[in-house]
């Protein structure tokens, strides 16, 4: 009898022992954090587009167009020769300036100057990066951006401040495809 009654004070040990029970956090965060920052970038966007499309109904000389990223155009030179734009791995050689909404220039063409950028391979704020596959060689548009796709919530750190759309024009020199898509 006294092994059986080892056996059951031994099942009794084991099931009333259960394993360790983790600790509860003190403080659960949610998750609205998050939901008011959408929020606050929805109006915030809202607000942008607005202020992109008054001033775009204030200037009658241009015809603008919307691109699938977001910001607006016009052309002031097109190229109507040519049906190639930039690609990913081209090297573009360009110039562009940044402007405020109020036509106070934040960084001229001369100041920047003629750059040459390997497309989608280096760094340059988002709008800017969309708008050069947009252009053919030889030509010249003047782009508006929202916030987003300027420099956001940060600026640049120097001149552009916070969460503030921008316009500017970019005159594509010359595209070069890369030697081994020429070969091939």
């Amino acid at each position: 009898m006294r092994p059986f009654a080892i056996l059951i004070f031994t099942a009794i040990f084991m099931i009333g022992c259960g394993g360790p029970e983790p600790r509860r956090p003190v403080k659960v965060k949610s998750s609205t954090y998050f939901g008011g920052d959408i929020e606050r970038n929805k109006k915030l966007l809202e607000a942008e587009e607005e202020m992109i499309q008054e001033y775009i109904a204030n200037d009658s000389l241009h015809l603008y167009e919307q691109s699938a990223s977001g910001s607006w155009y016009y052309y002031q030179k097109k190229n109507e020769n040519s049906d190639y734009t930039a690609r990913p791995d081209d090297l573009v050689t360009m110039t562009y300036n940044i402007m405020g909404f109020d036509n106070d220039t934040i960084y001229s063409h001369d100041e920047i100057g003629v750059i040459k950028y390997k497309v989608d391979k280096q760094e340059l704020f988002p709008g800017l990066r969309n708008s050069v596959k947009l252009l053919k060689e030889n030509e010249t548009a003047t782009f508006l951006y929202p916030s987003s796709l300027a420099f956001g919530y940060q600026g640049d750190n120097d001149r552009v401040g916070v969460n503030i759309p921008v316009r500017s024009t970019i005159t594509l020199f010359k595209i070069e495809e890369p030697q081994d898509t020429i070969q091939n």
